[in-house]
């Protein structure tokens, strides 16, 4: 098992240095800065006068983020800063770290991912043992149906319809803000249904496959009842494929929670990240990715650790299939 996360681990830094080093690129790529495009939306007016940004201090941020520098000693300072958790201040909020922004939004928008996994996997197991129990049945056509139909529909359009039902006409939920629990839940559906569309579908064809694998029929000749052949044998090698899905979700879903984020009102890390973008504001742009591509990495390695708490072949061997 050692060998196996050692391995993990290693392809995790190199992964992370990859990540950083092709943003940095295509970041240094795009056309513009900061200073160019805040004087083309005011109509090519003095930046600094609109702004509030002197002459001054721009000196003093070109110097401190090696603007004028080669790009790998700009790409280190980056890179270290973010390692080091001396990341600067943005470049649209000169008098606000990076970091600040960050520890402000990120622990929203990671709540809502979170919890939007969550919920969506208990929903998809349920939903994807009772199909597969059910299977070729009327029950099991049903619910692959409403599967099939949700992944259709986008997280947006499901947040208009909750937003319209449960906070315009019954006046049961709020719509707006992020000030207690029940502001969490709308977003939190909007964001899970249709990955409980998509990841139940998983769910059922992998219970299958292991309801038909020859050692459950082995288990029943022994006189194993259903309840032990699901729960004791079936969802142990079906969690496999399963997991294999769910688990990049919570890093996915955390890029994808702006417009549900924009819907609501709710002052996460995607909408500061598109800010940032288009803005040319280099340190949130780079600060912000990494961070993002730490918690894919992680969330896989959680995977992988996972696959080897439930696959033992794994654990001996220090590979996974």
């Amino acid at each position: 098992m050692l060998k196996y996360l050692a391995r993990r681990i290693f392809f995790m830094i190199v992964a992370f240095f990859a990540v950083s080093l092709v943003t940095f690129l295509l970041m240094k790529s795009v056309p513009g800065t900061f200073l160019t495009i805040n004087m083309a939306m005011n109509n090519m007016s003095s930046a600094a006068d609109t702004l509030g940004i002197s002459d001054q201090l721009m000196t003093s941020l070109t110097q401190h983020f090696h603007l004028n520098s080669p790009w790998y000693v700009q790409y280190w300072f980056y890179v270290s800063g973010f390692l080091t958790s001396h990341m600067g201040n943005s470049f649209e909020f000169p008098d606000i770290p990076t970091l600040s922004l960050i520890e402000r939004t990120f622990p929203i928008s990671f709540s809502l991912a979170f919890l939007a996994v969550a919920v969506s996997s208990i929903l998809a197991v349920l939903l994807g043992i009772i199909a597969a129990m059910r299977e070729n049945t009327w029950v099991d056509s049903s619910t692959m149906f409403v599967a099939m139909l949700g992944t259709t529909i986008p997280s947006y359009l499901v947040a208009v319809f909750l937003m319209l039902i449960f906070g315009v006409w019954l006046h049961i939920l709020p719509i707006l803000g992020i000030n207690g629990p029940q502001y969490y839940v709308l977003p939190v559906m909007s964001l899970a249904l249709p990955i409980v569309s998509s990841t139940s579908r998983y769910m059922r064809n992998s219970v299958i496959e292991s309801l038909h694998s020859e050692y459950i029929v082995t288990v029943y000749a022994k006189g194993g009842s259903a309840k032990h052949v699901l729960f004791g044998h079936a969802m142990k090698n079906s969690l496999l494929p399963f997991i294999t899905v769910v688990g990049p979700q919570l890093a996915g879903l955390m890029m994808g929670t702006v417009l549900i984020e924009s819907l609501f009102g709710i002052p996460g890390m995607g909408s500061i990240f598109v800010n940032a973008a288009q803005q040319r504001d280099y340190p949130l742009i780079m600060d912000s990715t990494l961070l993002y591509c730490l918690v894919i990495l992680l969330m896989n390695l959680f995977v992988d650790l996972l696959y080897g708490v439930l696959d033992p072949r794994i654990r001996r061997t220090g590979y996974s299939s």
